[in-house]
């Protein structure tokens, strides 16, 4: 079988396989290394606050790299533009998160994020905006993905969504949210949550374990598979090849031994 083996027609389709295969190894490693979900920044970055129009620009996508920090930013809350976010547990009661835009000092094309100002148990009308120029520090978090409608029919949402919030109120807006920890006038005086007779929202920084992605490892066995295949497929062309030389050669064989012998006049008498 050598011999079929090393045809200049299998040697080609050898150098394919091997190609191919390698091909094949290379998008399996990418894979694996994507199953690796990196760890969201330490705790050491986040929790030191930075100002959010240095952090974060407004028409972005938030990448865990700029997620779970801790912002400060300077603004107002804009009148008639608060809403109620549905489902929220605070202490292992569900309740509603409120949450106001607002107006950041700084920011390109006067674009608004949404602020968690704090928690409430019921759908009962929140309380009213405190007015004038505030300091605002907290968490800032990516958007949610929107649901759509409204429950019952009342006046929540079912997620703090951005794109929902900006149909809603019309303004411009970061593709992210506050969860507010502090808020203070400029002479100091606390605006925060407790002011407002409502409950501080804490939100805690991420773990640090990396998660495994299994879908991803999935794949890179699968392109590991189509490696192996590439070569096996190769190696059963050349074996199909090499049965079909020696078929034939069996064939001519036989065909031979069938054949009459041819006879001379001296065999007739």
């Amino acid at each position: 079988m050598l011999k079929t083996a090393v045809k200049p027609k299998w040697i080609l389709a050898l150098v394919g396989a091997l190609l191919a295969a390698t091909g094949f190894v290379l998008l399996s490693q990418w894979q694996f290394s994507r199953s690796q979900d990196a760890p969201p920044p330490p705790a050491s970055a986040t929790e030191n606050p930075v100002p959010l129009t240095k952090h974060f620009a407004p028409a972005t996508v938030m990448f865990e790299s700029e997620a779970d920090q801790i912002v400060t930013a300077g603004g107002h809350f804009l009148d008639g533009k608060q809403v109620l976010v549905e489902n929220r547990l605070q202490d292992g009661v569900k309740g509603y998160w409120v949450v106001a835009a607002f107006a950041v000092d700084g920011a390109p094309d006067g674009n608004t994020i949404p602020v968690v100002r704090g928690w409430q148990p019921g759908e009962t009308p929140p309380p009213p905006v405190p007015s004038g120029p505030l300091e605002i520090t907290g968490r800032l978090l990516p958007t949610e993905a929107p649901i759509d409608g409204k429950p019952d029919g009342g006046p929540a949402l079912r997620s703090l969504s951005v794109a929902q919030l900006v149909n809603l109120w019309d303004v411009p807006s970061y593709s992210g949210f506050i969860v507010a920890f502090e808020a203070t006038t400029r002479d100091g005086a606390d605006a925060g949550a407790a002011a407002a007779g409502l409950q501080e929202v804490h939100v805690g920084p991420q773990p640090q374990e990396q998660q495994l992605n299994w879908l991803n490892i999935f794949y890179g066995i699968e392109w590991v598979v189509f490696a192996g295949f590439a070569v096996f497929l190769w190696w059963r062309l050349v074996v199909d090849d090499y049965r079909r030389e020696q078929e034939d050669l069996e064939d001519a064989l036989a065909e031979a031994h069938a054949a009459p012998t041819p006879t001379t006049p001296e065999d007739q008498q």
